[in-house]
């Protein structure tokens, strides 16, 4: 397998894979599984072979485990901590015992306490990339991004991000320290980034775009047949978007893009990816398995045309998908 070529991401200076690995269904949350069972040796072997295949973007977040995640990547990355780029989130708050809150914190001594305990779990002297995770809706986030400065001037982070701000929110952060990269979900089956004017911001501003989820959270590879496919425990049982209706109506979507992958001789997660990679972005599918590693590396060797990003496009217009991408709950700390 070809070697992963690489892009800038933002214009601070940070070079990545075009393709990296998010980690996210590595570990457990709160005690349920996220995406399936787990298991850390098959993870931390997928990690190695990434690394083989120049995917040495590595996202995690405190939230995932709670700090679980974090860890297994550090045992992961024992001894070649500098062969990979570590992007890892704050912001939903643990307290001392290791337990989610489930508040989203912003607050300068909670960026400067969460640093400390993601730099211990992921056993290294420095982030690559640090994200604050939501939008704390009770901290002006010229306070926050002022703490995540801090960090850069310690020599504790190299760039900073945020993930699922609005672009307001990206323009007021942006003019306090320059932010190198926002993350939000972005995929065929969502599009809001186009609309809201995020991708917009970020273009006018020489931001960086990382999407996660850019396989609509698994449901664009079809082996989801039904809403009772999922494990109890699954994550995805509480999103609208793989309840009842709203399925069945995002599986006649999905057998159009399946239509198309065939034509191609490609897997329908595969286009979905270069699709994505099309757009000119940074995506971050996860897994935890190597198999499915190197179909979503293969991707980006593949080329749309003009024609078939338009058809896959006109497939899936921002807003066709039926449901929301999280739970009321969820959905209210996104584009903050």
């Amino acid at each position: 397998m070809e070697t992963i070529k690489t892009t800038k991401l933002g214009s601070q200076g940070l070079v990545v894979p075009v393709q990296g690995l998010g980690c996210m269904g590595m570990s457990t949350l709160a005690g349920a599984d996220i995406y399936g069972k787990a298991d850390d040796a098959q993870s931390i072997a997928t990690i190695h072979r990434a690394l083989e295949i120049g995917i040495n973007f590595l996202d995690t977040a405190d939230l995932y485990g709670p700090m679980l995640n974090e860890r297994l990547v550090a045992k992961a990355i024992k001894g070649n901590r500098n062969a990979y780029t570590i992007a890892t989130k704050f912001g939903w708050e643990i307290d001392d015992n290791e337990q989610l809150t489930w508040a989203i914190n912003g607050r300068p001594e909670y960026v400067h306490k969460s640093i400390e305990r993601s730099l211990r779990n992921l056993g290294t002297d420095h982030i690559d990339l640090y994200y604050l995770h939501r939008v704390d809706p009770n901290t002006p986030i010229e306070d926050t991004v002022g703490a995540m400065a801090q960090l850069v001037q310690q020599g504790k982070v190299r760039y900073i991000g945020l993930s699922e701000a609005s672009a307001a929110t990206i323009r007021k952060a942006h003019a306090v320290h320059p932010i190198t990269a926002v993350q939000s979900e972005y995929s065929l089956f969502e599009r809001e980034p186009e609309a809201n004017g995020v991708l917009d911001s970020l273009n006018d501003l020489g931001i960086g775009f990382v999407a996660y989820s850019p396989l609509g959270r698994g449901f664009i590879s079809g082996d989801i047949k039904n809403p009772d496919d999922f494990a109890d425990d699954d994550f995805r049982r509480q999103i609208p978007r793989f309840q009842g209706e709203n399925f069945y109506k995002n599986m006649d979507l999905l057998a159009e893009i399946q239509e198309l992958a065939g034509e191609k001789n490609v897997t329908p997660s595969q286009l979905a990816l270069a699709w994505v990679l099309a757009k000119g972005v940074v995506a971050i599918p996860g897994t935890k398995r190597t198999k499915y590693l190197e179909e979503n590396a293969a991707a980006t060797a593949i080329q749309l045309s003009a024609d078939e990003l338009a058809r896959l496009e006109s497939i899936v217009p921002v807003g066709a998908t039926a449901g929301n991408r999280y739970n009321d709950s969820l959905m209210n700390g996104v584009n903050l």
